[in-house]
């Protein structure tokens, strides 16, 4: 497996784990994406809760494969102790490298029990430090269809605190079930998060999953 990527990030109040088929069993993990909030969490998303275990094994695959290529990196969030539903299973969240342009994609999604927390900004700060720090590229993009206006407050948040803005409107760029959705556009670039947050940030990177699990 790739080495670039930590197997662990750890926040203050979240506990981040790569999402690879040897950290998560199969079954669990179809059995919390077949829950019904899925149809709340999947509407602004391109794809839908998980019907079969099949669908579930095809993902954490898909994860493993990329890991090791380097095209990206998904976690799966954990609430640390302390927190309300700590050790429960919140969501998942994930990088997505463009080596050739520098650039990282970031993209979350929580069950609803754990909306409004600020955990969405919470990853996102450790993810961008990564992408910075870690892997070394220059610039960190996040989008989210127009219409989702609950991840929009969270990202105009936690973009403004760490130095990044929205760009714009990209038209017709989201299939969401038989509609084309428009997306807004936003991103931070490595200068820009130095600048306002000086380099540095509350997280904890681990490349032995064995002793921070």
């Amino acid at each position: 497996m790739s080495d670039l990527f930590p197997d662990v990030v750890e926040t203050e109040r979240l506990r981040l784990v790569a999402a690879l088929p040897e950290n998560i069993d199969t079954f669990d993990a179809y059995e919390f994406c077949s829950q019904p909030f899925m149809d709340e969490v999947t509407r602004f998303q391109t794809w839908s809760r998980h019907e079969t275990p099949k669908t579930t094994t095809d993902f954490l695959d898909r994860c493993a494969s990329e890991w090791n290529d380097a095209e990206s990196a998904q976690f799966f969030i954990v609430p640390r102790e302390g927190e309300d539903g700590a050790g429960e299973l919140a969501g998942f969240g994930g990088i997505y490298t463009e080596w050739d342009r520098r650039i990282a994609t970031l993209g979350v999604w929580l069950q609803p029990k754990f909306w409004g927390r600020g955990y969405s900004g919470e990853r996102a700060s450790a993810l961008v430090a990564l992408a910075f720090d870690v892997l070394d590229l220059e610039l960190v993009v996040v989008e989210h269809a127009v219409a989702n206006e609950n991840s929009q407050r969270a990202i105009e948040k936690y973009m403004e605190a760490l130095g990044g803005r929205r760009d714009g409107r990209k038209p017709n760029h989201l299939p969401t079930d038989d509609e084309i959705a428009d997306v807004y556009v936003y991103s931070v670039s490595r200068d820009e998060w130095r600048d306002t947050t000086g380099g540095k940030y509350d997280a904890e990177f681990h490349w032995d999953a064995a002793s921070a699990l």
